[in-house]
């Protein structure tokens, strides 16, 4: 149990639990154009563009002492 405790005071900027439903929706669409690239329709709408944030953005350093409770894996 020596690594039950984070090692560094670093966790996600988010109110989500987790990012796995953006990343399908995300990735589905890379793939779909990725394949209208390789098959080009010349009638259709170009690919769109997916975002690149999702609800987990980035993460952010806290004080140790003050949230004792975030250093718990």
């Amino acid at each position: 149990m020596s690594r039950s405790r984070r090692q560094t005071p670093i966790c996600g900027m988010t109110t989500a639990a987790s990012d796995k439903r953006w990343k399908q929706a995300v990735n589905r669409a890379r793939r779909a154009a990725w394949r209208s690239l390789l098959n080009p329709d010349p009638e259709g709408p170009p690919p769109e563009r997916p975002e690149d944030y999702g609800p987990k953005d980035g993460k952010q350093y806290f004080d140790p002492a003050k949230w004792p409770a975030l250093m718990r894996k």
